[in-house]
């Protein structure tokens, strides 16, 4: 079975450094688990690694898919196990580096496909969303499953639309179907070192980064976007950031209320962020400083 050491943590903590560093020492290369850093163009608002970062280590799954793709846990798998040959047959340790909980459960454990697939419910729901728009069927689906509405982004019709069939087809929702089946055993032998800070510290750390962003260009990257044909619609700039300076060109609030409400909105992120990752035992829980606590506990994974 491959080894892989994974380092997860909320956003803002510290991840990326400390991945560059591990890599550097370890013989190692970066793959990236985070659903938004995967998209290209979207780089300020996303916090990715800088240019000097990914000359330090090679990166994969960072800056590759178009935003107007979709993307879910099953795409990342597969780039990722891709991604987690090509490193090992080169004699290299993969270092999955990201804050999508999802993306390493799913890396890790499996999902669940079901093979229920009703055709002519799926074109009915189809033809709803044309007339009525994805925001009907996310309610729809927020009455059948509401458990399943709380993890699928409402902007996400297909996710959308295939929990609602699985419902209407089954008469079982695809939450339940889920938590039965999802994830299954190791497919990888990891390492997992989660890190993390003092709240206070986190949520200070996270408004600097807003403002350091801000500063950078974020709402100049957004205009771009749309200038490039990109729409506010899409899943890819309905995200944290893109979405709040959207906000602000569509002239919805101002520019300091998207920035505070950014802010408000990272930190929540942050918090639901720990909140998964906390509930993984098998995760050793670093400060970012305790560098040689986390060379040790690399080492003996390695040897």
């Amino acid at each position: 079975m491959k080894r892989i050491i994974i380092i997860c943590g909320p956003t803002g903590v510290g991840k990326t450094p400390l991945a560059v560093r591990v890599a550097q020492k370890f013989n190692g290369e970066i793959v990236g688990a985070d659903s938004m850093q995967i998209y290209r163009h979207l780089n300020i608002g996303t916090a990715k690694p800088d240019p000097e970062e990914m000359d330090l280590v090679r990166h994969h799954l960072i800056d590759c898919i178009d935003p107007k793709d979709e993307f879910d846990a099953g795409r990342y798998v597969k780039l990722a196990d891709k991604a987690i040959q090509d490193i090992t047959s080169r004699g290299k340790i993969p270092i999955i580096t990201g804050g999508t909980g999802l993306y390493i459960k799913a890396l890790l454990n499996g999902l669940f496909r079901s093979e229920s697939i009703c055709t002519e419910t799926l074109s009915r729901l189809a033809l709803e969303l044309k007339e009525k728009g994805v925001h009907a069927l996310y309610e729809k689906l927020s009455e059948c499953d509401p458990k399943a509405a709380d993890r699928i982004h409402p902007n996400d019709s297909f996710r959308v639309i295939r929990a609602i069939e699985v419902f209407q087809t089954t008469g079982n929702r695809i939450s339940d179907y889920q938590k039965r089946h999802s994830f299954h055993d190791h497919r990888y032998e990891s390492l997992k070192i989660g890190l993390y800070l003092e709240r206070e510290k986190l949520y200070d750390r996270i408004n600097q980064r807003v403002d350091m962003m801000m500063n950078k260009g974020l709402l100049n990257e957004v205009l771009s976007m749309v200038e490039n044909g990109y729409s506010f619609n899409l899943k890819s700039m309905q995200s944290i950031g893109y979405k709040h300076m959207a906000m602000f060109i569509q002239k919805k609030i101002d520019l300091p209320e998207a920035i505070n409400l950014l802010k408000r909105d990272t930190r929540r992120y942050a918090k639901r962020q720990f909140t998964w990752f906390n509930k993984d035992k098998d995760i050793a829980w670093y400060n970012p400083l305790e560098i040689n606590g986390i060379e040790k506990l690399i080492k003996d994974f390695l040897t």
